[in-house]
């Protein structure tokens, strides 16, 4: 007697086999590739962090063909994605990812493999498009106001000029640190284009100050 227990294997073992069609296969890699691509040149053109890795790029355009086919292979079999996941599962990844940006692309990477895997090539090509369009909309905005720091390193004699001449500047204060005779001073200011920056001829010409110091600030690091 046949039981239900017995055609759920069996659909199990008849599904073993893979049934890729080489033509959807190459046709997912190919909108992968162009996807890619696209990542590559938007993320060369217009990347905004501190040191740009080549590398990294061309790993962009490597997940959306890998994704791809891990998802095409997955979707063809169950027992396949099953033993997949569990195989994914013990990867570990050690190399860190200090650009925000960068894991932001990373998972736009990804997301372009899953959905060339998954034969959505016009939402692969449309939804590419579009992202691509608003990261590079944002990044051409130009903002009027820009953050910035200004570090002194002054002696304590001094103090009550300083203090004087930033009574007269707006900011916030973010570290001070105070050495045996020795100050060091870290202030957040926002300036805006076309602002003077007379106050910092004015901070280093005051006696006792050793170094002003006015750096452009994002939140991450200093520029």
């Amino acid at each position: 007697m046949t039981t239900f227990s017995d055609i759920f294997k069996k659909s199990f073992l008849n599904d073993a086999s893979l049934d890729l069609d080489f033509y959807n296969i190459i046709l997912a890699l190919l909108a992968a590739y162009i996807c890619g691509m696209i990542i590559f040149f938007v993320y060369k053109k217009f990347y905004r962090g501190v040191l740009y890795s080549h590398n990294f790029n061309i790993l962009l355009v490597i997940v959306c063909m890998i994704t791809a086919f891990i998802v095409l292979t997955i979707s063809s079999n169950i027992v396949l994605s099953l033993g997949m996941v569990g195989a994914l599962s013990i990867v570990r990844f050690r190399s860190a990812v200090k650009e925000p940006l960068d894991i932001g692309f990373l998972f736009f990477a990804i997301s372009v493999g899953i959905t060339c895997g998954a034969s959505l090539y016009l939402m692969s090509f449309v939804c590419t498009i579009l992202i691509s369009l608003v990261y590079i909309l944002l990044v051409k905005v130009k903002y009027q106001t820009n953050i910035y720091l200004l570090v002194l390193k002054y002696d304590k004699v001094t103090a009550d000029a300083v203090n004087k001449e930033l009574a007269n500047l707006k900011y916030v204060l973010k570290n001070k640190t105070v050495f045996a005779d020795r100050v060091e001073l870290t202030v957040e200011m926002k300036l805006k284009s076309g602002d003077s920056t007379d106050f910092l001829t004015v901070l280093s010409d005051i006696e006792g100050v050793h170094s002003a110091i006015l750096v452009g600030y994002n939140g991450d690091f200093a520029d």
